[in-house]
């Protein structure tokens, strides 16, 4: 890492990340990419052609690579060809309704008698429960197969083998160091799997399964019905499902995680799920993207699980029916409007509260009002994360029961904490990975476990508050943002956690004009190149901050500026150009 500026208009370090025997300063438009592809460590032309062109058959492993994935396929083959009832039980977020629909769609193209259970966050939370488990024995169904979660089920898994059910657990979050007693855990987090596919999602484990499961009833002597069944269905065309499950999951993607979202953009492209396609249409979804999935189609799926129950969103994925699909893409429409209003309403009193932490010099947020509404504390907890740069906890607190869930910045690994605060007893109930966690305790623990968060982040940070520091790509010239090479950098698609969008740093340009638009928080303008060229740019919600007084004050036209942001194709009245996403300036 280099260090370009010391302190930006808005308080920020950039820092621009390098490889060893790269030249300094700006980068030449034509190298862009290639240097972008070598700092984020692709360095030879095999892996940059590997990763510039994501096919799943690349990137595809053996199933059996992952740890007890063959004993899983060889119980649910077993029961399946008894005829046996098999239920699917899984999660209320995106991840869990997703993996739920793919397993269902599944077996019911192959003609299996199953049924699936999502548990209510408010009633039941997250994970395995003693009650829906005898509800499962008491429906006749003879094999439970977890997916999104499970791994912590230990005395949930001992009570299913007690009433007479058989357990296969597909899973991802983070193990304790004893594994259920299931006739399978498939988990790439285990510590003895090898397979090194710790980043796949809950769904990308549950699709390995089903890839593993198809090839051992290949193998099997099948009846010519079920023969014909299993030649029939094309896992490939789950893909969508999968795709939307890991973007809003938030799992890097690097590996196979990038291969199941470039290929599953292009089968939801296919608009072939009719509930997906029917809620692409009441939110106005026309291109397939990353962002389309990540914060329009999966808010609105994960708003049922939020609010109430997540029934309606699976119900929704599983559906043939067009009449039934509309009624329930305009439910979720409507019940994610109703988790905004909630939602915004929580924020302000969280973001006081958040305040007074950060004045008294906290590493940690935590936050927790009376009877906040559990299904927004995720969102609002991201949202504090964000703006203060900190790991942040918010929770609601009723019955002398507390609630949460947590986010976390680069370098603090909030699962670990959530962990270590289970192991010694000061919660009741936790998990989750490095960057998200959810958790529960009792309201009178809930000064030890803000001392034990606040211990812990401070330790992982070596006693020292996060630096706002931006990490940018490259450094150029700002005549050389052009339609060509934003053309260049998207074969870097799809963008998201592990595989950001590009920022860049842009140097020699001189500020011609700038304005506010929309509600009057935003900006536009341009800058004029040292090549002479104009480059349009925008800065959303900078109109009231340090860059956006500077920007607007007509006494600073023509002075030369260095942008901070990232560079997109604008569409406007049927002309296309390039356009700079300024997020800070320095001068």
């Amino acid at each position: 890492m280099r260090k370009v500026v010391d302190k930006s208009m808005l308080g920020q370090a950039w820092t621009v990340a390098t490889y060893p025997g790269e030249e300094v300063g700006p980068v030449p438009a034509d190298n862009l990419l290639q240097k972008i592809l070598i700092s984020r460590g692709i360095t030879d032309m095999a892996a940059m052609e590997k990763f510039l062109n994501p096919c799943i058959k690349e990137y595809m492993p053996n199933p059996s690579v992952l740890q007890d994935m063959d004993a899983a396929a060889r119980v649910i083959a077993d029961y399946i060809l008894h005829g046996d009832k098999i239920a699917i039980y899984g999660d209320y977020d995106v991840d869990g309704i997703t993996s739920t629909a793919i397993f269902v769609k599944y077996l019911r193209a192959l003609g299996v008698d199953v049924m699936w259970h999502l548990p209510t966050r408010e009633g039941e939370g997250y994970g395995l429960n003693f009650g829906a488990i005898d509800d499962i024995a008491h429906s006749g169904a003879k094999l439970i197969v977890t997916v999104d979660c499970g791994i912590s089920g230990i005395d949930e898994v001992a009570h299913a083998k007690s009433v007479g059910l058989r357990v296969v657990v597909t899973d991802h979050h983070s193990p304790d160091s004893v594994l259920p007693n299931a006739d399978a855990v498939v988990n790439p987090k285990r510590i003895d799997d090898t397979s090194g596919l710790s980043y796949l999602a809950g769904v990308g484990v549950a699709f390995l399964t089903l890839v593993a499961l198809r090839r051992e009833l290949k193998s099997r002597d099948l009846s010519p019905d079920m023969a014909q069944r299993v030649a029939d269905t094309n896992l490939m065309n789950y893909l969508d499902l999968v795709a939307l499950g890991t973007i809003c999951d938030t799992m890097p993607l690097i590996g196979l995680n990038r291969a199941f979202v470039a290929t599953g953009l292009k089968v939801l492209g296919l608009r072939n799920n009719l509930g997906l396609r029917t809620l692409m249409d009441v939110a106005g979804i026309k291109k397939p993207s990353v962002y389309a999935a990540g914060f329009a189609i999966g808010p609105r799926l994960n708003a049922a699980g939020r609010l109430d129950s997540a029934s309606p969103a699976l119900d929704l994925l599983l559906t043939d029916n067009p009449l039934i699909a509309n009624d329930l893409a305009q439910k979720l429409h409507q019940m994610n409007q109703d988790r905004i209003d909630i939602q915004n309403a929580i924020m302000l009193d969280a973001d006081d509260m958040a305040q007074k932490c950060c004045d008294s010099g906290h590493c940690s947020l935590f936050v927790c009002g009376d009877k906040w509404h559990g299904g927004v504390m995720g969102i609002i907890a991201g949202r504090l994360k964000d703006k203060y740069n900190l790991p942040s906890c918010v929770a609601t607190r009723a019955d002398g029961v507390i609630n949460g869930s947590g986010r976390s910045i680069p370098g603090v690994d909030l699962g670990k904490i959530i962990h270590d605060a289970l192991s010694a007893g000061i919660i009741t109930e936790g998990g989750g990975h490095a960057a998200a966690a959810g958790f529960s305790l009792t309201a009178e623990n809930e000064a030890r476990f803000c001392e034990f968060l606040e211990e812990s982040v401070r330790m992982q940070l070596n006693g020292e508050l996060p630096h706002k520091e931006i990490i940018a790509d490259a450094e150029m010239d700002a005549g050389g943002a052009t339609l060509k090479l934003i053309n260049k950098l998207n074969a870097l698609e799809p963008f998201g956690q592990g595989n950001p969008e590009p920022t860049l740093i842009l140097h020699g340009a001189s500020l011609r004009f700038a304005t506010t638009m929309g509600h009057g928080t935003h900006l536009r303008g341009s800058v004029l190149t040292s090549s002479g060229t104009q480059l349009a740019f925008v800065g959303f919600n900078l109109v009231g901050t340090p860059v956006g007084d500077f920007l607007l004050d007509d006494a600073n036209t023509n002075t030369k500026i260095m942008m901070l942001g990232k560079l997109k194709e604008n569409e406007y009245n049927g002309h296309v150009n390039a356009q700079f996403v300024l997020e800070d300036i320095a001068v």
